[in-house]
């Protein structure tokens, strides 16, 4: 049996591209899902499906984001499994962008995952077993400039700390937390022209997938041993 069988997995963002791949991932090793997205009822309908199919209980939730944490707390109480995979994308320069770009974008990419933490934490303590996996940007593993995305990628290296924090306070309960960094991956959601520049950009000139990033997330979530880890998966790309 599956290490993961018969957890309860909470997914924000699970309905397409990365999210979606990784919450079938959790699926197939026999997690009950909780799924997370957005507008999209259609997209739910298949990430359900999908997830059903490998015969474990699985629900949706379509809402926006607005850092209340309240009804993903009443959708999934007391998850064993949270994954966020949401994480609005902004490319604007830094003198570009507004106080509005700057509160949606924190919101969405670093106080929402941080709060949702926070709430989830003292469950997975008393529990003494907890699984949290966070998704950072391209080349946000450490801290550097930005040129284009300096709202987006400064949220995202934020979550380091976060991630740290959790290892630091909780691992002797059982719980981690830990950050992947996917390179350029060739979802559902990228047009010709950005397949183009994800090829062009990899040094083996293949695009990744989301299929290959959920394998990946999947053995973080299986090992009790990675924990405040930052894994890049991006095939060793470099973006200057």
């Amino acid at each position: 049996m599956d290490i993961l069988s018969g957890k309860r997995a909470l997914v924000i963002g699970g309905t397409g591209g990365i999210g979606q791949a990784v919450a079938a991932a959790l699926a197939q090793s026999g997690a009950e899902l909780f799924i997370h997205g957005g507008t999209s009822q259609e997209r739910m309908s298949i990430a359900l499906a999908a997830a059903r199919s490998f015969g474990v209980k699985a629900q949706g939730l379509l809402s926006r984001i607005d850092g209340n944490v309240e009804p993903f707390l009443e959708f999934c109480p007391e998850p064993d499994i949270v994954v966020a995979a949401h994480g609005p994308f902004l490319r604007k320069r830094l003198a570009e962008t507004t106080t509005e770009d700057w509160r949606l974008i924190t919101i969405n990419n670093l106080a929402f995952p941080g709060a949702l933490i926070s709430a989830v934490l003292p469950g997975m303590t008393a529990r003494k077993y907890g699984r949290i996996l966070l998704f950072g940007g391209t080349d946000t593993g450490a801290i550097r400039g930005f040129s284009t995305t300096p709202a987006y990628s400064a949220a995202k290296t934020g979550l380091a700390v976060v991630a740290r924090s959790v290892a630091q306070t909780a691992a002797c309960f059982g719980v981690t937390c830990n950050i992947v960094c996917p390179g350029l991956v060739d979802t559902e959601y990228a047009d010709a022209e950005t397949k183009i520049y994800n090829r062009a950009k990899s040094p083996l000139g293949i695009s990744l997938t989301p299929e290959i990033i959920a394998k990946t997330a999947l053995h973080i979530l299986e090992s009790p041993s990675l924990n405040g880890a930052i894994i890049q998966i991006d095939g060793g790309i470099s973006l200057s």
